[in-house]
């Protein structure tokens, strides 16, 4: 077995071990669902950037990167412009203090709701996880010959049974971790990368100068395709929600959120550029080498390089940093997305509906079991879908068109109606799944992933509108407290007096 394989066993031991020991702080559903409520303002930001940058970023984002160049990153502006919106809320969900979003749909409409909510989530969630554990696939591929399905299975083993362990404890502690060996393994490869290739000469020479112009010679059109679905899911992002509602107060959810959005454009930048550099490279190698990547391999790019790393530069130690990387973007979004749809059907529909009076004990036992269910779930997904970019759009359709436009509007529109937001989510995740079930029988797709969220997103804010108008408004105790003041700007008037 190489270096390769060691550090990586070494680094997913490390962070069993934390898991494993915060297992032992595990007294009730609080400290599983949202840590207790005592998450600070430097660890919230770690989750949320561990959360966010997963296999959609390393293998999706960084292959598309590969093929288009630097316009894929209207896909990572899309969450970018998301976070800022998101820092206009992030206080008023904290202050709200629920545990779901499905608990918010409720609050502000009714039970059907939370049901098509949680629904939406398991779905959608699941389907994500199923991408983490094929990205752990390649990476165990890569570094040990494993071949991919079983690597598959091990990921799908480490993920399931890290996450059942301690739930948000031992997420939000050891994505402190991930969270710096992100940062330092991404930005650090991209220079080292750059000027070994021979610098600005080599890009001027070496790479299509279309890779680096702002449309990269698609129409806006395909811009609003890869914009929408990551702006929509990061509004809907129950995971975002679920950290918000374990930070220790308004505060440290706001200040996360302004470090959560410049950590966010600096890493998904890097991870295109070395994505455009290394391909450029590892492509133009002849076929027959082992270092020769293939256009339709170009979501492996990032492995690629980590693996072969020294062939661009970055020292062996800087390789296996990229590797430890590339596992902790895994893990952890792997973890987090396990976790919320888990905390959904636990929360909204077991306690909901079925035993309301659950103990503690029983609630945190019924959570574990369903992570390990929906682990299943994820890795029967798989099977489904083409590509990981392909699993990526659809996972993000199906937040952004049927939990994002009732969500927002809960917070934005009093106007709003519990029969508007209701049918306006089961119309997103009616026309999302509709389209997926046809692309996937016939040999080319009806319309493009890239696509859907255009019909589905526009039809779901289309009913939400046209039904909330042509209903009777609700009553004022519906939804007058998402509508509170800042307590912030409240006491900055008081103290202005």
């Amino acid at each position: 077995m190489s270096i390769y394989f060691w550090i990586v066993i070494l680094y997913l031991g490390l962070l069993m071990s934390i898991s494993v020991w915060k297992s032992r702080a595990i007294k009730n559903q609080e400290d599983f669902m949202v840590a207790g409520r005592k998450v600070p303002t430097y660890k919230l930001v770690g989750t949320l950037l561990c959360t966010w940058i997963g296999s959609g970023s390393l293998l999706a984002g960084a292959g598309l990167a590969a093929r288009v160049g630097i316009s894929e990153l209207w896909m990572a502006a899309g969450a970018w412009v998301g976070i800022v919106i998101v820092f206009f809320l992030a206080g008023r969900v904290r202050r709200i203090a629920q545990y779901t979003v499905p608990d918010i749909l409720e609050l502000r409409y009714n039970k059907y709701a939370r049901i098509l909510g949680t629904i939406v989530i398991v779905i959608a969630y699941t389907t994500i996880v199923g991408y983490q554990f094929r990205g752990g696939g390649f990476v165990l591929n890569l570094v040990a010959g494993i071949p991919e399905w079983q690597g598959v299975l091990l990921t799908a083993g480490f993920i399931i049974t890290f996450t059942a362990f301690a739930g948000m404890l031992s997420i939000v502690s050891v994505d402190i971790i991930n969270g710096t060996v992100i940062t330092i393994a991404v930005i650090l490869a991209v220079p080292l990368v750059f000027m070994n290739l021979g610098g600005a000469e080599y890009v001027a020479a070496e790479i299509d100068p279309q890779l680096f112009t702002v449309l990269g010679g698609h129409s806006w059109i395909w811009v609003m395709g890869v914009f929408f679905p990551t702006f929509l899911l990061l509004m809907g992002e129950s995971n975002m929600y679920q950290k918000f509602y374990s930070a220790e107060n308004e505060k440290s959810a706001k200040n996360a959120v302004v470090l959560w959005v410049i950590g966010t454009i600096i890493i998904e930048t890097a991870i295109a550029t070395l994505a455009i550099l290394a391909f450029s490279h590892f492509n133009a190698i002849d076929p027959s080498s082992i270092l020769h990547l293939a256009v339709e391999d170009s979501e492996r790019i990032i492995l690629h390089t980590a693996r072969f790393a020294t062939e661009v530069g970055i020292p062996l130690a800087g390789g296996l940093l990229l590797i430890c990387a590339t596992v902790a973007i895994i893990t952890s979004t792997g973890n987090s997305f396990l976790l919320t749809p888990s905390t959904n059907l636990t929360r909204d529909i077991y306690q909901r509906f079925i035993n309301p009076e659950a103990s503690e004990q029983r609630v945190v036992f019924f959570q574990r079991s369903m992570v390990i269910l929906l682990g299943v779930m994820a890795w029967l997904l798989l099977t489904q879908f083409r590509t990981i970019l392909d699993m990526a759009f659809t996972a993000y359709t199906m937040v952004g068109a049927g939990l994002t436009p009732a969500l927002l509007a809960a917070f934005l529109w009093k106007r709003v109606t519990t029969p508007g937001g209701v049918a306006s989510i089961a119309t997103g995740m009616g026309v999302t799944v509709l389209i997926t079930i046809i692309n996937s029988v016939l040999p080319e797709p009806w319309i493009p992933t890239t696509y859907i969220v255009l019909p589905a997103a526009g039809m779901s804010v289309l009913v939400l509108i046209v039904v909330s108008l042509l209903t009777q408004p609700d009553p004022k105790e519906k939804w007058e407290k998402f509508y509170e003041k800042d307590v912030a700007l409240s006491d900055a008037i008081e103290e202005f007096k």
